[in-house]
């Protein structure tokens, strides 16, 4: 029973990562300023979630002061994620934006310890040079005029927010509904960027409704709560290291619909990356 519900989670993961995948093609093919595109994003998921919510009769009620600073807090690390990462991908392409977010694993791994009492474990220190590795070959020369280093380096900012986003709300999930959590933090990003949509286009938005829909739908509200769902059954280093296949789905779905070919810097360079999914994959299954 034990083995055949993991997995089940198992499973389960690898939709959430499916769905989240997703985020990379469509946030370097839809035409609108990143912020724009994130408040677009916040807004369609508040109101999908807030009707599953009610739907499923989910308790909205946030129990103490310190939780709801947790949570505008966490809420603020995500928008950064997301600004960062959209900027990575629209600065360089899907392959080194999302090859570059996925470093968040290993920086996981090695902040967790100041957040639980969990050890730092000395494997995750090999893991995190291989990563090291990884980006080194991936970054092209190191010249900040070059738009792709550029993305690279927001892509390592975007990953440092969203490890530090998953370890604030890693003891949240036993206590809260993780749609519930994703409620609020698309509802905190919403007001927070309003103010973008007075300096920013938004005109776009007639013709790329359908890709924000998707975002909305598929990535965020789906891909987003079953990931943090997950942190039910695993340590958040381990679900973080398992979901950074995110970057294969991503890669496929962008040489399908953009037409964008990796070079093999990416290849050598995405392949050390995503070697530390199957190393920690394997060492928490014996775990």
């Amino acid at each position: 029973m034990n083995e055949k519900n993991h997995l089940n989670n198992l499973l389960l993961l690898t939709l959430a990562t499916l769905f989240m995948s997703t985020s990379g093609p469509l946030g370097r093919f839809i035409d609108m300023p990143t912020p724009v595109i994130i408040w677009w994003r916040c807004i369609l998921s508040v109101f999908i979630l807030l009707a599953f919510c009610l739907y499923k009769g989910i308790n909205l009620k946030i129990k103490n002061h310190k939780d709801r600073r947790t949570f505008i807090v966490a809420a603020l690390f995500m928008g950064g994620h997301w600004i960062f990462y959209f900027y990575a991908l629209k600065l360089s392409n899907v392959a080194i934006g999302m090859l570059s977010l996925f470093t968040f694993p290993v920086l996981i791994a090695l902040l967790e310890p100041f957040f639980t009492k969990v050890k730092l474990d000395s494997m995750h220190i090999v893991l995190g040079l291989m990563v090291l590795l990884g980006i080194y070959i991936l970054a092209p020369e190191f010249d900040l005029e070059s738009s792709h280093l550029q993305g690279v380096l927001s892509g390592l900012l975007s990953a440092l927010f969203y490890a530090l986003r998953i370890l604030m709300l890693k003891n949240h999930v036993k206590t809260y509904n993780s749609i519930m959590l994703m409620f609020y933090q698309v509802l905190i990003l919403s007001f927070v960027l309003a103010p973008t949509l007075y300096f920013m286009g938004t005109s776009t938005i007639t013709t790329q409704y359908p890709y924000v829909l998707l975002l909305a739908f598929v990535t965020t509200a789906l891909g987003h709560t079953m990931f943090v769902n997950s942190l039910n059954h695993f340590k958040a280093s381990t679900a973080s290291i398992i979901g950074s296949t995110q970057p294969v789905f991503g890669i496929i779905i962008a040489y399908f619909f953009l037409n964008e070919t990796p070079t093999i810097h990416t290849f050598i360079g995405g392949s050390l990356i995503l070697a530390t999914v199957i190393i920690e994959s394997v060492r928490s299954k014996k775990g």
